[in-house]
């Protein structure tokens, strides 16, 4: 899901932004990055943590006590991606080559799986 899919604030869309870029900062940097005050920068972290958007970790950064702030991982689902044990050609493909023989074959597959 992207930001846009939950009723969040311009501020908390342009953080949860940020966390997900960053793959992880420190609270302490988070509210530096975005130019908002401390305090506004830990009640956007906690309302995201609250939604489960980001994980808030407890950390020691540069001798402090502070969060680290990372993007949430979820549970993926591939299967709409794979046909028996073949993932689909496709993942990773700049140009998708619908008459090659590996779509084939992987149409074949999921084809067969049907039955």
């Amino acid at each position: 899901m992207s930001a846009a899919d939950y009723d969040l604030s311009e501020d908390e869309r342009q953080a949860l932004e940020l966390i997900r870029e960053s793959g992880g900062i420190y609270q302490s940097d988070f509210w530096k990055e975005l130019d908002i005050s401390s305090r506004k920068g830990s009640r956007i972290a906690e309302s995201l943590a609250e939604q489960e958007l980001i994980q808030r970790e407890e950390a020691v950064y540069n001798g402090h006590n502070t969060y680290l702030l990372k993007p949430r991982t979820r549970d993926l689902d591939f299967s709409l991606l794979m046909a028996g044990d073949m993932l689909t050609p496709f993942i990773g493909e700049e140009e998708v080559d619908a008459q090659s023989d590996a779509f084939s074959q992987w149409l074949m597959n999921l084809a067969y799986e049907e039955y």
